[in-house]
């Protein structure tokens, strides 16, 4: 007796780690509807596109994306067969009928806090009948109502612990699209991160909006943090994205005593003016973020600070911007991102006046950059010559490499077997680059048996 055929589902997504971690669940919501993952949309059963709403670009590229996944499901059509397109995450959360209007293609929308209903809504979009719209906010019934089990390759996974934001940034769609601050019961992650364990995960990323916001049931993220550090095999440790207004002391003093938590933090400040930080409604200065970062580094000497920033804000003078330059100068990072300020419908940043012009927006991003860029390399080379634990998570492209993440989550290339994969080796640094580092085994006779 023959198998059926397993459907087949193509999910592309857009933005963040949530997202990451959002398309991992949906996959496993519709695997027990014989769904199974595959890497290209051509002939797919399902289609999801999982969207992010930060940037103009990203929600303009899910419209064009529509355009050609339209084709592929009238080809499929013309074949006897039939293809379900889903928009999910932010961009369906903020313009859900908008998405139907422009593009007829698309069978459902369902939102970031909704997609535990997936399965319900493709059985309504294959009766055709019922609502094609599910967007609104239930996230503790969402987590509720996903499988306990999640498929996970390789030795790193996300978990999403907190969502939602409730700090209202001028620039920020997330309250609009996520909702406010909520947080899964620590009991829940613990569970979760335990069977991640047992399937030979070494290192888990905490997720969340605001994640040093979490508030579970009396435990702050750094009682989380040390809760989870007693699970066996459970290795490493970090989380994203935080806020500086939520940067607690038992946090701060949690880097600094487990060895678990990575010695790398994200931690957006936008902008070094005053000025501009007040218009984004991001409460917090220039001065007070530079001395939390001073208390962070008190706390674990060599952590790696990463930062977000966005230049050519309402108002923004070439004054406040030469401030930005200023905090990146003494505060110093090892990794950044940052990004031309772009206008979002509904926000309060884009009726702002003082809008400023695009040309001038790509000039300060590009000097802005070229720090950025500098102080990357600068903080990489300083790595040569050490020998640092990588976690080897993968075969590299050249024969005989794997590759894994430093403590301070920099791509580690090296010459060793696949044996080594899923294990933290030291490695000794021979060269650097700005998005790499590259060492050899200080264990030669591991290569040496191989």
């Amino acid at each position: 007796m023959s198998e059926t055929p397993q459907k087949r589902l193509y999910i592309k997504t857009y933005g963040c780690q949530m997202n990451v971690y959002d398309s991992e669940r949906m996959a496993d919501v519709l695997r027990p509807l014989g769904y199974g993952v595959v890497d290209d949309p051509e002939g797919a059963d399902l289609v999801v596109l999982n969207t992010c709403h930060i940037r103009e670009k990203a929600t303009e590229k899910v419209y064009s994306e529509l355009g050609y996944i339209k084709q592929m499901k009238g080809r499929k059509a013309q074949a006897g067969g039939k293809m379900t397109i889903a928009v999910a995450g932010c961009v369906a959360q903020a313009e859900g009928k908008e998405i139907m209007h422009r593009q007829p293609a698309v069978d459902l929308v369902v939102g970031p806090q909704a997609y535990h209903q997936l399965p319900e809504l493709i059985a309504r979009a294959h009766r055709a009948t019922g609502e094609r719209l599910s967007a609104d906010f239930a996230a503790d019934e969402k987590f509720d109502a996903l499988p306990a089990e999640r498929q996970v390759n390789g030795v790193t996974a996300f978990l999403t612990v907190q969502e939602g934001c409730d700090k209202f940034c001028t620039f920020c769609v997330v309250p609009y699209t996520r909702g406010g601050e909520w947080s899964r019961p620590p009991e829940a992650i613990e569970d979760e991160a335990r069977r991640l364990a047992d399937q030979g995960v070494r290192e888990v990323t905490l997720l969340g909006q605001n994640v040093n916001a979490y508030d579970g049931g009396g435990h702050t993220l750094a009682k989380l943090v040390r809760r989870l550090a007693r699970i066996p095999g459970l290795d490493r440790i970090r989380y994203t994205t935080s806020h500086p207004r939520d940067m607690g002391e038992d946090l701060i003093a949690a880097h600094g005593e487990l060895p678990q938590l990575m010695p790398y933090l994200h931690l957006p400040v936008q902008a070094g003016s005053d000025k501009i930080l007040k218009a984004m409604n991001r409460d917090h200065t220039a001065e007070s973020y530079v001395r939390l970062v001073e208390k962070i580094r008190a706390a674990r000497p060599d952590i790696a600070m990463s930062g977000d920033f966005i230049v050519g804000f309402p108002g923004e003078r070439d004054g406040d911007f030469d401030k930005t330059l200023e905090l990146v100068r003494e505060v110093g990072f090892a990794s950044a991102f940052s990004f031309k300020y772009s206008r979002r419908p509904g926000t309060p940043a884009s009726a702002m006046p003082g809008q400023v012009d695009e040309a001038v927006k790509a000039e300060r991003l590009d000097r802005l950059n070229a720090l950025l860029d500098a102080q990357q390399k600068a903080f990489n080379a300083l790595q040569v010559g050490k020998v640092l634990p990588v976690l080897f998570e993968k075969k590299g492209r050249n024969p005989g490499q794997i590759v894994g993440r430093s403590p301070y989550l920099q791509a580690v290339h090296a010459v060793g077997p696949d044996s080594l994969l899923g294990q933290i080796v030291p490695v000794r640094i021979e060269s650097s680059a700005k998005m790499s580092l590259g060492g050899v085994l200080e264990n030669q006779s591991l290569l040496e048996s191989a």
